[in-house]
């Protein structure tokens, strides 16, 4: 769950320190003091794109912090899959901004959006605001669909997606095959000579590799004989290493007579006036032996020309150029038997597709399968928030149209009111019981995900009365199993809360400040009474807001 946030010079917010605790966490304040801004840092944190005018003061970098504690062994192997750490149960992300340039942090290590946006979703899932909305597309709910199904059907798309590659590929190669016979024949000849000019090079692997070293000696040739001409001169006999070793042999052994401890200096100089002999006769040798043709040079250079001149048009390296030969054969020899060849990748192109269409029918099978659990589990939670009478039914559609998904299109359907035929979601719902759909669903998915932390920014938006209670009663059974941190105006919701925080603007008539308290019960009850009342609070107003607080705490108990 998340346990910490730290903002720090992010629009109205100069500074802000939030520890969240397990079950329900509730956010209130006025409009316009910075809920959304503070649950908006978290998105940002996650790997979000930021304006330069979200940073308070632009002299300054604005910084977010979060700490998760990681206690679901599920989550802490999918991490370590993804070669994540969990130190001490902790999962530490931090994003530092600085004008156009941010660096993310995990774990004390820098990172890239990209994988801290990765590992995001086994941590918390957030609904924004306007996320409901979403709803209301197809390719959505099939997603919602496929994450219901999680390992079963994944398992399964990844074979429909091998099947669709081999499927597309034949399909492509098909299509590259409808030539007519003069292109055909063009073709033919193009690839005829191309052939010929890589036969006739004769060209045998390394060879490239081999010439090169060969004509780099060549072109090297007079400064390695003047080079072995020093070094000949430095160690030889004529005033050399040698000569002079040689002297030192002569004076050391003149000396054995007066004194036997000299002799391990002796056999020492003897073994180094070896050496150097040695290394004077190799070094004559291989002068001796080197020689330089210019026939052989320019032989050398020409091959080099030749050889430079097909990895340009072949391929970068002998290698290439071969295995580019083989290609153009095999595609010459079809071109030759182009019908027969023709003939035989339409019955593979056919054999593909039915082989695809099958999968594509068992994914089908297997989504419908979860549908229908789907569908129960969607209709128990709707009338947990006050859906008395509701139906909802997932419609199949195959299409002829296959994708790397498979062929299905599914369509939600629902019924709110007795009597009524089931329609799609965007022909029948208002914007209240579309957050009220996504509420049952996120719960769903929680479950089934082990998602720790689920983040509602106004799932409340629409609803009140007898519909805002039951939303209320859902988020504290949530709040059971799982962290919930949540934006609010309603109060029937903020009576529910484990943890009351307030989101609150300040000013002193020069600087506005948002700043954010753990209310106590008191201040909760204050809190809500404010939210019933308005900016008039009465005694009787404060009296209903202490009877509400009760009646959630009965409630809760009873859940």
């Amino acid at each position: 769950m998340l346990t910490y946030l730290h903002v720090k010079n992010l629009a109205l917010i100069d500074e802000a320190e939030v520890e969240f605790g397990p079950g329900l966490n509730i956010l209130t304040g006025e409009t316009g003091a910075g809920k959304s801004i503070l649950m908006g840092s978290v998105n940002l944190a996650l790997g979000q794109k930021m304006s330069r005018e979200m940073l308070r003061d632009e002299e300054k970098p604005a910084l977010v912090e979060l700490i998760f504690q990681v206690d679901n062994p599920g989550c802490v192997e999918r991490l370590k899959e993804k070669e994540i750490s969990v130190e001490e149960g902790q999962i530490i992300i931090s994003r530092k901004l600085t004008g156009n340039r941010s660096i993310s942090r995990l774990n004390g290590e820098v990172c890239t959006a990209a994988q801290i946006r990765e590992i995001s979703s086994l941590l918390l899932d957030i609904h924004g605001q306007h996320e409901h909305q979403s709803l209301l597309y197809q390719d959505q709910q099939l997603k919602i669909l496929d994450a219901y199904g999680k390992e079963a059907i994944q398992e399964k798309k990844q074979t429909v997606r091998e099947h669709f590659q081999i499927w597309s590929q034949k399909k492509k190669e098909l299509t590259s095959y409808q030539l007519d016979e003069e292109t055909r024949k063009r073709e033919i000849s193009f690839l005829a000579f191309e052939l010929q000019e890589i036969e006739e090079a004769g060209l045998r692997p390394g060879e490239d590799e081999e010439l090169e070293k060969q004509y780099k000696k060549m072109s090297s040739s007079r400064n390695i004989l003047e080079a072995m001409a020093a070094v000949r001169g430095y160690t030889g006999n004529d005033n050399g290493a040698q000569d002079l070793v040689g002297r030192a042999v002569q004076e050391t052994n003149r000396m054995l007579g007066v004194d036997e401890a000299l002799q391990q200096i002796a056999s020492l100089l003897q073994d180094v006036e070896s050496l150097l002999s040695d290394v004077n006769r190799e070094v004559s040798d291989y002068v001796e032996n080197m020689t330089f043709s210019e026939e052989e040079f320019y032989e050398t250079e020409q091959r080099l020309n030749l050889l430079n001149r097909l990895k340009a048009k072949y391929g970068s390296t002998v290698k290439e150029i071969l295995a580019c030969q083989e290609e153009k054969q095999k595609e010459l020899d079809r071109l030759y038997h182009f019908e027969q060849y023709k003939e035989k990748l339409e019955k593979e192109t056919q054999k593909a597709e039915e082989e695809l269409a099958a999968v594509c029918g068992e994914l089908s099978e297997l989504r419908k399968n979860y549908g229908k659990q789907l569908e129960e589990r969607i209709i128990q939670g709707l009338q947990d928030l006050n859906f008395l009478d509701v139906k909802f039914e997932i419609d199949f559609e195959i299409t002829e149209h296959y994708t790397a998904n498979g062929n299905d299109i599914i369509c939600f359907t629902i019924s709110t009111n007795p009597g009524e035929p089931l329609r799609p979601l965007a022909k029948v719902v208002s914007g209240g019981e579309l957050s009220r759909i996504m509420l049952a669903i996120k719960t769903i998915l929680a479950d089934k995900d082990e998602t720790e932390t689920l983040i509602f920014d106004e799932i409340d938006t629409g609803i009140s009365g007898r519909t805002a209670q039951k939303v209320s009663e859902k988020m504290a059974v949530i709040g059971r199993n799982h962290q919930v941190i949540c934006i609010t105006h309603l109060p029937q919701i903020a009576a529910m809360a484990d943890e009351h925080f307030e989101i609150a603007k300040k000013t002193d008539h020069q600087v506005t400040r948002t700043q954010i308290r753990l209310l106590d019960e008191d201040a909760s009850v204050e809190e809500i009474a404010r939210i019933l009342g308005g900016a008039q609070i009465t005694e009787h107003t404060m009296e209903s807001a202490k009877e509400m607080k009760e009646l959630a705490r009965k409630k809760k108990e009873e859940l």
